[in-house]
C-alpha cells in the first residue's frame, strides 16, 4: 500500500510539473480566472462561432469511390488497422488512444517519425509538450480520445490530395461513431477536413461539424510538433485552449 501511494503521488508531481511548465511556456501570469469553471459540464457553445461543416462537403473530386466502413466504433478502429483502402502497409498503422467516451476528442494529421516504434501517437519531445498542453486544460491521455487522421506516416511527411479525400471521409465517420462533445483538431490538414478552412483561418472561432448523430464543436490549434519548432506561437496556442474550455463551460 505504501508503495502504491507512493507512485500515486510521483505520477501527481508530474502531471502538476507538466501543467506548470506549460503555462510558464505559453506565458500565463495568473493560473487564479475570475469565475470558477467546472472541467466536467457537457460542452456548450460560445457565443463566436465560424463554419458549419457537412459530412457530404469533402473538397476532392474523387469522391466518387465508396468507402464500406463499420457502423461500430470499435470495429472500425479494426477497420483502419487493416483496409486496403487506405494506403501503406498494416504493420505501420497505429490505432486512437484513450477514452471514446470522455467528452473530448483531439485529431492530428499521423503518428510522427518516432511514434510507430514508441508504440503510440505523440511520443518523444512531441508527446510531453502535448501532454503539459493536456495537463493545462485538466486533461490527460486517459480523459481525452486521441486519433490520428492517417493511421499512418506518409511518405513526406505530407497527406497528398490522393489520399485525402479517403481520409477526410474516414475520420468524420470516425468522429460520428465517438461522438465526442468537444473536438480539438491539431494541424492545417485536420483544420481543412473538420473546420473546412486552413488553420490560420480556422483559429479563433468555434466551428460546427454536422453528421448523423449529432453535431459537434470543433477548436482549431497548432499540432504541437509545429509548437516546438515555433515557440512564439504556445500564447496563440494556449489562447485556443481556452477558448475551447470557455465553451465546455458557457
Amino acid at each position: 500500500m505504501e508503495n502504491q501511494a507512493k507512485r500515486g503521488c510521483k505520477a501527481i508531481n508530474n502531471d502538476a510539473d507538466n501543467l506548470v511548465r506549460w503555462w510558464r511556456e505559453a506565458g500565463v501570469d495568473t493560473i487564479v480566472a475570475d469565475e470558477p469553471r467546472s472541467w466536467l459540464e457537457e460542452a456548450k457553445l460560445p457565443g463566436k462561432t465560424g463554419r458549419t461543416v457537412e459530412p457530404k462537403a469533402v473538397p476532392s473530386a474523387a469522391s466518387s469511390k465508396p468507402l464500406q466502413m463499420p457502423a461500430d466504433l470499435g470495429a472500425f478502429r479494426e477497420w483502419l488497422l487493416s483496409t486496403d483502402a487506405l494506403d501503406g502497409p498494416a504493420g505501420d498503422r497505429l490505432d486512437a488512444i484513450g477514452d471514446p467516451a470522455s467528452g473530448l476528442m483531439i485529431l492530428v494529421d499521423m503518428p510522427d517519425k518516432g511514434d510507430r516504434q514508441a508504440g503510440q501517437l505523440l511520443s518523444g519531445d512531441t508527446g510531453r509538450l502535448f501532454d503539459r498542453m493536456l495537463a493545462a486544460i485538466g486533461r490527460d491521455r486517459v480523459s481525452a480520445y486521441i486519433a490520428p487522421l492517417s493511421p499512418m506516416r506518409m511518405a513526406g511527411g505530407a497527406i497528398d490530395e490522393t489520399g485525402f479525400d479517403t481520409l477526410t471521409r474516414a475520420a468524420r465517420h470516425h468522429v460520428a461513431l465517438a461522438k465526442p462533445g468537444q473536438l480539438l483538431v491539431m494541424g492545417d490538414t485536420p483544420s481543412r477536413v473538420f473546420c473546412g478552412s486552413s488553420l490560420n483561418e480556422s483559429r479563433g472561432k468555434t466551428h460546427i461539424f454536422n453528421h448523423d448523430g449529432g453535431t459537434v464543436s470543433v477548436t482549431a490549434t497548432f499540432h504541437p510538433r509545429f509548437l516546438l519548432r515555433q515557440p512564439r506561437l504556445k500564447a496563440q496556442s494556449w489562447k485556443d485552449l481556452q477558448m475551447m474550455t470557455e465553451g465546455m463551460t458557457a
